[in-house]
């Protein structure tokens, strides 16, 4: 395989903090890559670096002769009055193309990302169909690396289950930064973690999540046992010290130079160990027993004339976790504030216990001030919380959520998506709870905060609702899943694996038919026959990119002859010549994908 980008002990930093120093990995042909590590830790900043936005600060990164590299960031915004189709084309031409392969590439991209309409305005999407939009403006420009920064953040699970299945279709290498383990395990063939505990910087392991979640324990028990290891070979130095070795021995200086060096090794490694160190969580539960927290019988809601739950019916008791899942706008958030009383149901009873405590977490971070400092959302006035009837200092207390005490009096606005959701947990812990109402609590948080939040919620006695589409995280704590079709219909799952089974038949039907019809429309709108010379085009291209890839495969055996490989000269011209037909078959395969499009309409 060749290398597309090689980085060579790269280094980033922001202000005095360090990202990262001395990254040296490169990335493959058909590498499908999920980067991960702790929020803070560069994740985003190295995507930029991969794809020239951005400089390290040090050391270099050295791509492949011509590479075509495209980046979706987090959130891309669009101008709101332009049409789908338009968006598209402009990315378009920040590549260069011959005009009929750039027709070609439009075409086949808008077919493949499924669009009902190219000609509606961005203004009409959805936020997972802006994601697409994204998606298809970066494909678009026929990437051979793909760079993709968080993009199941805010998308329903039907979007996270699509995206899944068509980065698995892709044939190109790409590198998704995510926090979504579930989506991890089904799209990545190698994960990269970055993370000071490493000795490296970076923990690098081929295979899927699965496989490096056991890599990844190997390495941090090895490091565990090394500084036990240096531990107690440090206490027995110390000890010699002790005795008044005669340091004039040239032995003897030599043995505490070695015991200084041993001291510096504990330290780093001793570094290494605490850098890994994660939240600690733990809701305070009432212990009521009350057997029914709610009592939900017949319940009908609707919004003009559109029904989103009817006939719906359930009781929430302590121990019962409700998984909740549905579309964007299938009703979810809507059951929540019926749940709560912020709204009332159009039929039907909710019976609440008397004195009911219900804690909600909020996806929009509504309940947080902006203009207040950290210190402020943690602790008010003060400089100490009550947690469980024990004072606890603001520092302390700040250390449990894994903030630094020179963060205490940032602003809530500098802090990231992740901190400000880990201050949100932090203030639903100072209060005590029959029921969580968890709305997407897994937006933006790190995976080690994601395994912690987990393990907490498992552990909860009273009742959870909790609305995610973190498959991994709905699995391990939900009891039973509720799944809304928004037009109505709601049905009860034993587990997640059920319900993904039957999640298609969770799709409105009058939108479904809504959309096909807009299909229809397009297809009318669009239908171009293809002219005789383009039919012989596309029935002689097969043969076309057989022969392109026959030619490749040839080059790659001589290059790996002992007699090139050895001649420099020799092997850079072959690595050339491989590379424009790489290209020649790309732009290939890209015409016959666009005239497929045209002939299958």
């Amino acid at each position: 395989m060749g290398i597309l980008v090689s980085c060579q002990s790269i280094a980033k930093s922001f202000s005095s903090r360090s990202l990262f120093s001395g990254i040296s990995f490169g990335i493959e042909d058909d590498e499908k890559l999920g980067l991960i590590g702790p929020n803070g830790s560069g994740k985003s900043t190295l995507l930029k670096i991969l794809s020239g936005i951005t400089a390290p600060d040090e050391g270099l990164v050295v791509s492949r002769r011509q590479l075509r590299v495209a980046y979706v960031a987090q959130d891309e915004s669009f101008p709101i009055e332009e049409s789908i189709s338009t968006i598209v084309e402009q990315s378009a031409s920040k590549v260069e193309f011959v005009e009929h392969e750039r027709a070609a590439s439009i075409d086949s991209t808008l077919a493949r990302i499924g669009f009902p309409d190219k000609h509606a305005k961005v203004g009409s999407l959805s936020g997972g169909w802006r994601k697409r939009l994204a998606l298809a403006c970066a494909l678009v420009q026929q990437p051979e690396l793909l760079l993709v920064d968080e993009p199941t953040n805010h998308l329903d699970l039907e979007g996270v289950l699509w995206l899944e299945e068509f980065l698995k279709s892709c044939r190109f290498s790409y590198v998704v930064v995510s926090h979504d383990r579930a989506f991890l395990e089904g799209v990545s063939n190698r994960i990269i973690e970055l993370n000071p505990a490493y000795p490296q910087g970076f923990l690098s392991v081929k295979g899927n999540y699965s496989q490096f979640l056991l890599s990844r324990e190997e390495q941090l028990n090895a490091q565990v046992t090394l500084q036990q290891s240096l531990a107690s070979k440090a206490r027995r130095e110390i000890a010699w010290l002790q005795r008044g070795a005669r340091a004039r021995q040239t032995k003897s200086r030599e043995r505490i130079r070695e015991a200084d060096k041993l001291m510096d090794e504990l330290a780093e490694v001793k570094q290494r160990n605490a850098s890994n160190s994660v939240m600690q969580l733990d809701f305070d539960a009432s212990g009521r027993k009350t057997k029914e927290l709610i009592s939900v019988k017949g319940m009908k809601r609707s919004f003009g004339d559109r029904c989103l739950i009817s006939d719906l019916s359930f009781v929430l008791s302590p121990g019962v976790k409700l998984g909740l899942v549905g579309r964007n706008g299938s009703g979810k958030t809507t059951l929540l504030r019926l749940i709560v009383g912020e709204i009332e149901p159009d039929s039907g009873v909710i019976k609440r216990a008397p004195d009911l405590k219900i804690l909600w977490f909020d996806q929009n971070r509504q309940q947080l001030d902006q203009s207040k400092t950290l210190r402020q959302s943690l602790a008010a006035e003060s400089d100490s919380v009550m947690f469980r009837g024990r004072k606890m200092h603001i520092t302390a207390w700040a250390k449990k959520f894994l903030f630094k005490p020179e963060q205490l009096d940032n602003s809530i606005s500098m802090l990231s998506g992740g901190e400000q959701a880990r201050i949100l947990i932090a203030n639903l812990m100072l209060k005590t709870a029959d029921i969580l109402i968890l709305d997407e609590p897994t937006n933006d948080l790190d995976i080690p905060s994601l395994e912690v939040l987990e393990e907490s919620l498992e552990e909860f006695p009273g009742a959870i609702v909790l609305v995610s589409h973190d498959r991994m995280m709905l699995d391990s704590v939900s009891t039973q899943i509720l799944a809304l079709d928004g037009n109505g219909g709601a049905e009860f799952f034993a587990d997640y694996e059920q319900c993904e089974r039957l999640i298609n038949r969770f799709t409105p039907k009058e939108e479904f038919a809504s959309q096909s019809a807009s299909k229809k429309q397009v297809v009318e709108k669009t239908r171009t026959q293809l002219s005789t010379a383009e039919k012989r085009e596309l029935a002689n291209l097969p043969e076309k990119i057989e022969k392109q890839e026959a030619e490749i495969a040839a080059l790659e055996v001589e290059m790996h002859k002992p007699s090139n490989a050895s001649n420099h000269v020799k092997l850079h011209e072959l690595i050339a010549k491989k590379e424009t037909l790489q290209l020649e078959l790309e732009k290939l395969f890209s015409r016959w994908e666009g005239l497929e499009a045209r002939a299958s309409q």
